[in-house]
């Protein structure tokens, strides 16, 4: 009995680290060569002297000065990062917590119900991931309605400047008119320079904090506007109009893909749902994948299966503009 508990923990922590891996390779952006020079003007603030930049005290709370909270979040940098972009009502810890909570309560029930150690350790892994899921979700939803909102914001400031109003002006306007999310981004960087961090430092950590291209077209013309001149108000509506061409180019690809990605969701839903009706109607037939050993590699083959097939559907469907 030990020996299949150690055993059925191994699997598990390989599972769950294997899907962890793929999430954050997915969550990885690879940046193009357009990207990589813009984030060498908005993504890697420095100091006077040369040195980068350390994270304001203000930014965070004192009481995450000292604990195993404040352990967690200086370690888990891209967890604190991730979090910060979804707008998560939770820390750090409270989500580490949250996740080996459910694995542990998935293994325990997979354990006792099911009887099945290769069931137990897939169902303790879904149940870790869950939280990551909807994290991953609503990281997404936040992004994109950034996005939809930032064309608004820039004509919003383009008015206020020729309306004689400061740059920072504009941005108070903006967190006060707009809604969240881009309120409060706008309204955080408003805030920093107020307390003293330079009007371009704090660009930079919206852009940092904000992983959006067309934010960071923004900073970069604010940044060399004000060290240049120019019009800064026809700028801001140039970029606004780009940003509104690409939103159109993007409905057209999305409306040409549709068929791709519906076939690719047909095929993905088509295996399982056909497994679940074959065990639903002959339960016997079905056994020997759980039960035999060359059934249950077969079973993790065909998942390993499904997760490179989609992948590769979303590869060939998800075209970059």
């Amino acid at each position: 009995m030990m020996g299949t508990l150690l055993i059925s923990g191994l699997v598990f922590v390989s599972i769950t680290t294997a899907i962890l891996g793929v999430g954050l390779m997915l969550q990885t952006n690879k940046n193009t060569e357009l990207e990589k020079r813009l984030a060498t003007l908005t993504c890697n603030p420095t100091s006077s002297k040369g040195q980068p930049a350390t994270t304001s005290v203000l930014a965070q709370p004192l009481k995450a000065e000292a604990g195993f909270g404040h352990f967690l979040s200086t370690r888990f940098v891209v967890c604190r990062l991730f979090l910060e972009q979804a707008n998560s009502p939770w820390a750090v810890q409270r989500i580490l917590a949250i996740t080996v909570g459910l694995a542990v309560g998935g293994l325990t029930i997979g354990i006792t119900t099911l009887q099945n150690s290769l069931l137990a350790c897939l169902l303790a892994s879904l149940s870790g991931v869950l939280p990551w899921s909807w994290l991953y979700v609503r990281r997404h939803q936040r992004l994109q309605e950034f996005g939809r909102q930032l064309p608004q914001a820039l004509d919003l400031i383009s008015r206020a400047l020729r309306a004689g109003h400061s740059l920072s002006s504009g941005f108070e306007l903006v967190s006060s008119e707009l809604p969240d999310p881009i309120s409060s981004e706008f309204r955080r960087c408003y805030e920093e320079q107020n307390l003293g961090i330079p009007f371009d430092d704090a660009v930079k950590a919206m852009a940092k904090r904000v992983p959006d291209l067309d934010l960071r077209f923004l900073a970069t013309a604010l940044i060399l506007q004000r060290q240049t001149g120019g019009d800064l108000a026809e700028v801001l509506d140039k970029i606004a109009d780009l940003i509104r061409g690409r939103f159109k180019l993007r409905g057209q690809i999305q409306a040409l893909t549709g068929e791709g990605r519906l076939s690719g969701i047909v095929l993905l839903a088509l295996p399982p749902v056909l497994f679940l009706v074959m065990y639903y109607m002959n339960p016997a037939y079905c056994r020997p994948l759980f039960d035999d050993p060359l059934g249950q590699q077969m079973l993790m083959a065909a998942v390993a299966s499904q997760i490179v097939g989609a992948l590769v559907i979303r590869k060939i469907i998800n075209i970059k503009v």
